[in-house]
């Protein structure tokens, strides 16, 4: 064993640890996932190298232990108390007067005010600064060892912080799914037949009671600790918010959204203020916590049966509800996929009444067991469709009757298919079936495609029932005085949509990859498609190997695209729209590895002042840059305008930079791309 190693591998930890606790707690990443994973790839090998020296503190002893055959019971020294829940203003009304009456009517109460995670909680045990114990609440005197799954979790330390550190230290929290990684997951799991988790809340309690622990490692769970057990060998603040504080010190996660507050007033400002944002939260909630923030307060206080008193519970109305399935319908997308929906007796879940929920597909339904007048639990978050996410098996009725999955589309009566290892059944009669060719004319003039304005779907479901349009170049040949003749169709309104189409002919060969509807081909992947080949004619010849080839497009899209090519009317499609005079500027390709902006992915939100969001992402495409829709931890920037709205705040909840227009055109400018 050489010194060398031993210091290179005390560093290397060292500074993996230190990228840990930037990421998870202080919510400050400062450098790529490809920088760390090269450090923690540099840290395995030498530990390999070196067995003597690995260590159970190792960030790279994360994951890789062995399956346990069980769990074990741990024993809570302080038991996991529950607590009492407010529903109403009069509620949390009683709950501060109480606390006055019993302080002596005191007028200063303040209270240290954090987000009800709908997670798991946990305790977690260090001795001198190494986690030796991860379990479960359990019934709040027993729980169970999970310490294998919870050494899975990277936001939480394997060993402390600091110089100082208590001899011992029992902290608790919640370990939650974030919502991005859990839809992740869950649509995965759809895309692979496997099965998918009703809410996120589910996913991470049976996460960590996964006997394996590299499964739980795959479900990437996060932590926030909100209070302490035990501690011993340091003194505490005397006020809960400043021990949570403490505990940031020695890198333990917090939420960001913990804050204090004096007087029942400031508890609802406070209440509501996390109501508005409550959909925008990158992390699932049912109510935010009210604690005494003085800790000698909290002891006079003491306890109500198994619940504190100078603690409280605020729930927000329920996401959740049950109602009745009256039915199951089958409508059919542009890709020819049959999408199950719900038809249910209305019910109002989260202040919207919903009468319609997605089933996602026909894995769903078996693995729901789910039947014609059932009773089930329907569940809704913010803007997201709405989902049956159980069936009450115990309100089952013997009149229920099995989900009928067609044999043939629902449309046009062709058969119906289900594709090796997919999900999804499809009518295989391609564009030749009114719907789809209703979906598929709609996404060639959708605005970020081929950009006809005027031609809605009230339009569109009109040229196809009348069987006007068959084709996309169907919509180049039509004339002002068969579009008058549609149903509120004036002719000036005729002659406007024949000048949009005629418009549309200038475009760019980015906007047609994506016009054209190939399945899994985004905008972002059209791009990549558009700047590698430079023509449409040597895309339609390419091959697999060749497509798969280049960087961001794996098997899946390459396959898809050849198939596409391969059918013999797409390509005489695509012909017929050139024919019809589309055209785009010529594009020269550029090896994107050499373009200043490679490997950085923007994002546009907001309303910009000198140019559009797609002449913004067309130039930084244009510059090697990935522009993309949605924001994460691998987002370089977000570009945000007046207007921005849920994007900017998750840039900001995740420490993304986050630039005004004039900083966009500085760049482009610099480049010569403004």
């Amino acid at each position: 064993m050489s010194a060398t190693a031993a210091e290179r591998i005390a560093t290397l930890r060292h500074t993996l640890n230190e990228y840990n606790y930037q990421y998870y707690v202080l919510d400050a990443p400062t450098v790529p996932d490809a920088e760390y994973d090269r450090l923690m790839q540099q840290l395995r090998q030498l530990e390999s190298e070196h067995p003597e020296l690995i260590s159970a503190d190792s960030p790279s002893q994360r994951v890789g232990g062995e399956p346990i055959a069980a769990f074990q019971q741990v024993k809570h020294v302080i038991p996991m108390l529950s607590l009492e829940n407010a529903f109403t203003e009069q509620d949390l009304h009683d709950f501060v007067e109480d606390i006055r009456e019993r302080l002596g009517f005191v007028d200063d109460l303040e209270f240290s005010c954090e987000p009800k995670l709908d997670g798991v909680a946990v305790s977690l045990i260090y001795e001198h600064g190494e986690l030796v114990t991860g379990a479960t609440r359990g019934d709040g005197q027993t729980g169970e060892d999970i310490t294998h799954n919870i050494k899975t979790i990277n936001a939480i330390p394997l060993r402390l912080r600091g110089e100082q550190l208590p001899a011992l230290l029992e902290v608790r929290g919640e370990v939650y799914f974030p919502k991005a990684d859990f839809n992740r997951f869950n649509e995965k799991a759809l895309a692979s037949g496997e099965k998918i988790f009703a809410n996120p809340r589910n996913a991470a309690a049976g996460s960590l009671r996964q006997l394996d622990p590299r499964l739980t490692a795959k479900r990437k769970l996060a932590f926030y600790a909100y209070s302490l057990g035990r501690c011993e060998g340091v003194e505490l603040a005397g006020k809960h918010s400043e021990r949570l504080q403490q505990l940031k010190q020695w890198g333990l996660p917090i939420c960001p959204e913990v804050k204090t507050a004096t007087g029942e007033d400031g508890l609802l400002a406070y209440y509501r203020q996390i109501g508005e944002k409550r959909n925008d939260l990158p992390y699932d909630i049912d109510g935010v916590v009210y604690k005494v923030n003085r800790i000698d307060r909290q002891e006079e206080l003491g306890f109500v049966s198994r619940a504190p008193r100078w603690a409280l519970a605020h729930k927000y109305p329920a996401q959740e509800a049950m109602t009745v399935l009256e039915g199951v319908e089958f409508q059919v997308g542009r890709t020819g996929a049959l999408t199950p929906v719900a038809r249910l007796k209305p019910v109002p879940v989260g202040g919207v009444t919903v009468s319609n929920a997605t089933l996602h597909n026909i894995d769903e339904i078996e693995r729901l067991d789910l039947r014609i007048g059932d009773t089930v639990i329907v569940r809704r978050a913010g803007d997201v469709i709405p989902q049956v996410a159980s069936v009450v098996l115990a309100k089952r009725d013997q009149a229920a009757t099995p989900v009928i999955v067609p044999s043939y589309c629902p449309v046009c009566g062709a058969e119906v298919v289900r594709e090796q290892g997919q999900a999804a059944i499809r009518c295989s009669a391609g564009i030749s079936c009114p719907a789809q060719r209703t979906e598929a004319i709609l996404h060639f003039a959708h605005r970020r495609a081929m950009d006809i304005e005027g031609l809605g779907d009230k339009i569109v479901e009109q040229l196809v029932e009348r069987e006007l349009v068959h084709h996309p170049a169907d919509i180049y040949r039509l004339s002002a005085e068969t579009l008058a003749n549609l149903e509120r169709m004036a002719d000036k309104s005729a002659q406007k949509l024949v000048k949009a189409i005629e418009k549309s002919k200038a475009t760019t060969l980015p906007r047609f990859i994506f016009a054209l509807g190939i399945r899994d081909v985004g905008e972002v992947t059209a791009t990549t498609l558009a700047n590698y080949f430079g023509s449409i004619d040597k895309l339609m010849r390419a091959s697999h190997d060749e497509l798969q080839a280049i960087r961001d497009i794996g098997p899946i899209v390459a396959d898809r695209v050849v198939q596409f090519f391969a059918n013999e009317a797409n390509r005489e499609s695509v012909n017929e729209l050139i024919d019809a005079g589309i055209h785009w500027p010529a594009i020269e390709i550029v090896d994107q590895e050499g373009l200043p902006l490679s490997g950085q992915t923007f994002v546009l939100t907001g309303t910009l002042e000198t140019l559009t969001r797609d002449e913004a992402g067309e130039k930084l495409q244009r510059l090697g840059a990935k522009v993309t829709d949605s924001v994460s931890k691998k987002t370089s920037v977000v570009v945000a305008g007046p207007g921005a709205g849920s994007k900017l705040k998750k840039a900001q909840d995740l420490g993304v930079e986050v630039w005004d227009e004039q900083k966009l055109l500085a760049l482009l400018n610099e480049h010569g791309a403004a």
